[in-house]
C-alpha cells in the first residue's frame, strides 16, 4: 500500500499547503485525460453521485475492472495497461472511485468506509453490464483491499480476481514496516522522519525530501525521481487527502485511520475464484506474506516481480505484465 502513502508530495516538490484542493470534476478539463470517458450514476447513503469510468477495447470474455489505490488516487496510475492490455486482445475500464479526481467529489466523511466501496463496486459493474462469464477484477494497493472485500461479497459475479502489491493485513504490515523496511533506513533518517511524525508535521519539504530519497525510489518507484512517468506524477498531484487521510492515516511510517485494523487473513480460503497475487522483491508489502496469501485462497497462483516495487507495472514491466496477461489467458481458456 505504500505508494498511496505520497499524499504530500508532488515531484515539483510543493508542499500541500500550496496545492489547493480539487473540488470539482469540472477541472480535469485542465490536465491530461486518457479520452473521453462515461459517467456512471452510483446510489449511496447521502444521495446520488457519479463515478467516471472508461472503456478500452472489446472483448466479450474479457472484460478487466482496475482498481486504483489510495484510497483516493487516480486511475492514471494505469495508464501503462493502454501499452499491453489491447494487443492481447483484453478489453478494461478505466475507474476513479467515488471522491477521486475524475469523479464525483462530495463532503461526506460518512462514505469513506470499505462496505460503502464494496457496494459502489457492485454498482458499477451493472452498470457496465459484467458478470462471471466475463467479469476480471483488478485490484492494486487500497485497491487490492477493495478487490478482496468485493471478492468476499460478490464472487460469484466474477471470473478472476487479481490482487496486487497489497497484503491481506494492516497490522502485519505495520510489523512488517517496522521490522524490515524502517529497519533497513539510516537511522539517523528514520530518527528525523520519526520526529517530523512526533510533531505531525507532515507538510515539512524536509520529510518528503528525506522520504524520496531514501525510501520511495528504493520502495515505491525504483526510477530516479526526476524520471517518473508523468501519469504517476499527476496521480499523486491529485489525491484527495479529505479521503486519505480518515482512512490511511496521515503517517509515511505505518498505516492508520479507518484501516488501521483490516485483516482478512483468516477469510482468504472462503475465497474460490481463479486468483492471481502479485508481489515485488522490493515491494512495500512483504512478498513472502503475498506468496502465502496465494496458497490460502482455493485457486491461487503467486506472480513474484523480481526487480519490482510497489508499482511494480513501471519498474519491473516485463514480468508484470507477461504474468499478469498469461493468468487470464488460461482462466479464459479453460487452464488455470
Amino acid at each position: 500500500m505504500r505508494f498511496i502513502f505520497l499524499l504530500l508530495m508532488s515531484f515539483t516538490l510543493l508542499s500541500a499547503c500550496e496545492r489547493a484542493p480539487i473540488t470539482s470534476p469540472a477541472a480535469v478539463k485542465d490536465v491530461p485525460v486518457v479520452g473521453e470517458g462515461r459517467m456512471i450514476p452510483i446510489t449511496t447513503p447521502k444521495g446520488d453521485f457519479k463515478v467516471w469510468t472508461k472503456k478500452i477495447g472489446d472483448n466479450p470474455d474479457i472484460k478487466v475492472l482496475l482498481l486504483h489505490g489510495g484510497p483516493a488516487m487516480t486511475h492514471e496510475i494505469y495508464e501503462i495497461f493502454g501499452k499491453h492490455f489491447p494487443g492481447a486482445g483484453i478489453e478494461f475500464y478505466y475507474y476513479d472511485q467515488l471522491g477521486s479526481y475524475f469523479s464525483d467529489q462530495p463532503d461526506a466523511p460518512e462514505l469513506w468506509q470499505t462496505a460503502r466501496f464494496v457496494d459502489e463496486v457492485e454498482q458499477v459493474r451493472q452498470a457496465l453490464g459484467l458478470g462471471p462469464d466475463n467479469f476480471y477484477l483488478f485490484g492494486q494497493s487500497w485497491g487490492g483491499i477493495l478487490a478482496m472485500e468485493y471478492a468476499l461479497a460478490h464472487q460469484d459475479k466474477l471470473k478472476g480476481l487479481i490482487i496486487s502489491n497489497m497484503m491481506a493485513s494492516i497490522p502485519e504490515y505495520n510489523d512488517y514496516a517496522a521490522k524490515v523496511l524502517m529497519a533497513d533506513m539510516d537511522p539517523k533518517v528514520l530518527a528525523e522522519l520519526k520526529a517530523f511524525e512526533a510533531a505531525k508535521d507532515y507538510a515539512n519539504p524536509r520529510y518528503t525530501e528525506l522520504l524520496i530519497e531514501h525510501h520511495y525510489i528504493y520502495h515505491i518507484l525504483r526510477m530516479p525521481a526526476e524520471t517518473w512517468p508523468d501519469e504517476i506524477n499527476r496521480a499523486f498531484s491529485h489525491l484527495n487527502t479529505d479521503i486519505y487521510i480518515p482512512m490511511q492515516g496521515p503517517s509515511e511510517l505505518g498505516a492508520s485511520g479507518v484501516l488501521g485494523d483490516w485483516d482478512r487473513r483468516a477469510d482468504l480460503s472462503n475465497i474460490t475464484v481463479p486468483t492471481l497475487i502479485i508481489g515485488a522483491t522490493h515491494d512495500t508489502m512483504d512478498p513472502k506474506h503475498m506468496e502465502w496469501m496465494a496458497g490460502q485462497v482455493q485457486n491461487g497462483r503467486f506472480l513474484l516481480c523480481p526487480n519490482g516495487s510497489h508499482l511494480s507495472q513501471y519498474d519491473d514491466e516485463e514480468n508484470f505484465f507477461t504474468g499478469l496477461i498469461d493468468f487470464i489467458k488460461d482462466v479464459d481458456n479453460g487452464t488455470f
